[in-house]
């Protein structure tokens, strides 16, 4: 293993959660999940966006700095494997396609406070998958504020994602091409997967082919 703090990022119903527990599961390491269930306004959201993004985004924004100040602030990032399904920078690409343009400018200016005190991954992973599978993901997992989500709004979403990633040069980014993946149920594209933290990468965006 050549890291020590690794992030699993993808879109709303990449699979990046389950990817992060069975990485953990393999590797012994701290596993740090975005608990999203815990915050109040996630499906007033979906139910009224323009109402309730501002206060969604500052909740989550609060939590995630509080999870990742209290669980990794405590842990030896040198010698400690740290592995989490989302990284704080995921705020401002939300926030991008949720706030309007005030609300944005102010909590942009907050995030950048915020999470100039936390430590960056050694390096992430982003899956990239198809909007039809993700709508078919999200329908599968069958969580009731998220079945009115829209292709359009995961499409944006995504790019929204990637154009940040360009923007970003402090740590290695893999983007793996996951929509012909099944690390679930085949353990060769789960082991292609694993297989990629025993390499070392540039910094900044990888493309990866598995």
């Amino acid at each position: 293993m050549n890291y020590n703090y690794i992030a699993i990022e993808g879109c709303i119903g990449a699979g990046k959660t389950t990817l992060a527990e069975m990485l953990a599961a393999d590797f012994n390491a701290e596993l740090i999940l975005e608990r999203f269930v815990d915050n109040p306004f996630l499906a007033k959201f979906y139910k009224d966006p323009t109402y309730y993004a501002f206060p969604l985004e500052m909740t989550f924004l609060a939590d995630r700095y509080q999870q990742l100040k209290n669980l990794i602030s405590k842990r030896d990032l040198f010698t400690d494997l740290v592995i989490a399904d989302y990284f704080i920078d995921k705020c401002a690409i939300f926030s991008k396609k949720n706030l309007q343009k005030d609300e944005y400018n102010l909590f942009l200016k907050v995030y950048e406070i915020i999470s100039g005190f936390l430590p960056k991954p050694d390096i992430l992973i982003y899956l990239y998958n198809t909007t039809e599978n993700l709508l078919k993901n999200i329908s599968n997992r069958g969580r009731d504020y998220e079945q009115e989500i829209k292709a359009e709004y995961l499409i944006s979403i995504q790019e929204n994602y990637l154009t940040f990633f360009k923007q970003r040069t402090q740590f290695p980014i893999l983007i793996i091409e996951s929509s012909s993946l099944d690390f679930v149920n085949r353990k060769e594209d789960y082991e292609k997967i694993k297989g990629l933290f025993m390499k070392n990468y540039d910094i900044g965006v990888n493309r990866i082919i598995l």
